[in-house]
């Protein structure tokens, strides 16, 4: 795991349910990303013969990062978004992010979520699996 200070769900939780703008939502929203063991390869492009992943060497770009924040921030009634990512080499099942986004109604916590979860993966982070 890495070096960084990690942050619980719990915590994360508490912490949005306690931000100014938490009156405002009327939906919290999770995504969990974890280290697992079938590779990417295999579960996005459907290659059976990929070896099983025993780990992951994960970092970011903190500025890239900020700014997708930022931009999830300015989407139609998005009040609250908070990202904790990992780095360093991690095992199976270590947390590799952590993203809490809420809002006025589902629709738009949903389509925050999944857009920022996306632009976090396409732009801000690399991951390299281990065999």
């Amino acid at each position: 795991m890495s070096k960084m200070k990690k942050l619980t769900i719990a915590k994360l939780f508490k912490d949005a349910k306690s931000s100014k703008n938490a009156y405002k939502c009327g939906m919290f929203l999770l995504h969990n990303g974890t280290v697992r063991v079938d590779a990417k390869k295999k579960v996005r492009e459907g290659k059976k013969d990929t070896k099983k992943v025993t780990g992951m060497i994960f970092d970011y770009d903190k500025k890239k990062v900020d700014a997708a924040i930022k931009k999830a921030l300015k989407l139609p009634g998005i009040h609250y978004v908070k990202v904790w990512l990992n780095n360093g080499k991690l095992k199976l099942g270590d947390d590799i992010m952590l993203v809490l986004v809420g809002g006025d109604i589902r629709p738009h916590v949903i389509d925050c979520l999944q857009s920022l979860v996306g632009e976090i993966k396409s732009k801000c982070v690399t991951e390299n699996e281990l065999y």
